[in-house]
């Protein structure tokens, strides 16, 4: 009995091994992928919201100059909650820095996580913009490759996915934005962040 549960181990991972390698002489393919983490939020118990910014806010990206990819992820986030009922999330140009900076780094760095490599967490990313006091703050990150729109696809993914779900559909947040970051292989990461001051 013992043997044939070795047999079957060994033949599972082999089977897996196998299927995970393109033999030798074949066009490699790009076949679409697709990662989500669950966020955490984050709540301060700071008595006075408060802004301050690091830098000139004239600086930082209006809904305007946000790329194709960011506001397609930013309308359908805000179509989503139109069809739940709910307010549409204002864009915050701060959000849109901190998180352009999170996805550049993970895709610069080649990790896929709320924290970075050296420790930095949303709480501590928000406060390099200047934003100080906030009343909640949450997160969504997504990995994509090979979909027309990565944007779009992204919030659709969330969407099933409670955690990044519940953050899309929050009372608690009335401002968001999106950071998009297209890596040389045509990786997307995509960072959102939500926020009430």
């Amino acid at each position: 009995m013992r043997s044939s549960a070795i047999f079957s181990f060994a033949l599972l991972f082999l089977t897996l091994w196998c299927s995970g390698h393109e033999a030798t002489g074949q066009t490699p393919r790009i076949i679409p992928t697709a990662r989500l983490l669950t966020p955490p939020n984050e709540v301060s118990t700071a008595s006075r919201p408060r802004r301050v910014f690091a830098f000139p806010a004239s600086g930082l990206p209006s809904l305007s100059e946000a790329n194709e990819i960011e506001r397609r992820a930013f309308e359908s986030t805000n179509v989503a909650r139109a069809e739940n009922g709910l307010a549409p999330l204002a864009w915050d140009p701060a959000l849109c820095q901190v998180a352009r900076t999170h996805s550049a780094s993970m895709g610069r760095q080649g990790y896929f996580a709320h924290e970075t490599p050296d420790g930095s967490r949303l709480r501590d990313r928000v406060r390099v913009v200047g934003i100080a006091h906030f009343r909640v703050l949450g997160e969504n990150i997504a990995y994509n490759q090979g979909y027309d729109d990565p944007g779009a696809f992204a919030v659709e993914r969330w969407m099933i996915s409670a955690g990044h779900r519940a953050n899309i559909l929050s009372r608690e947040f009335d401002r968001s934005a999106i950071g998009s970051f297209v890596a040389a292989d045509g990786s997307v990461y995509l960072t959102q962040v939500f926020i009430k001051y």
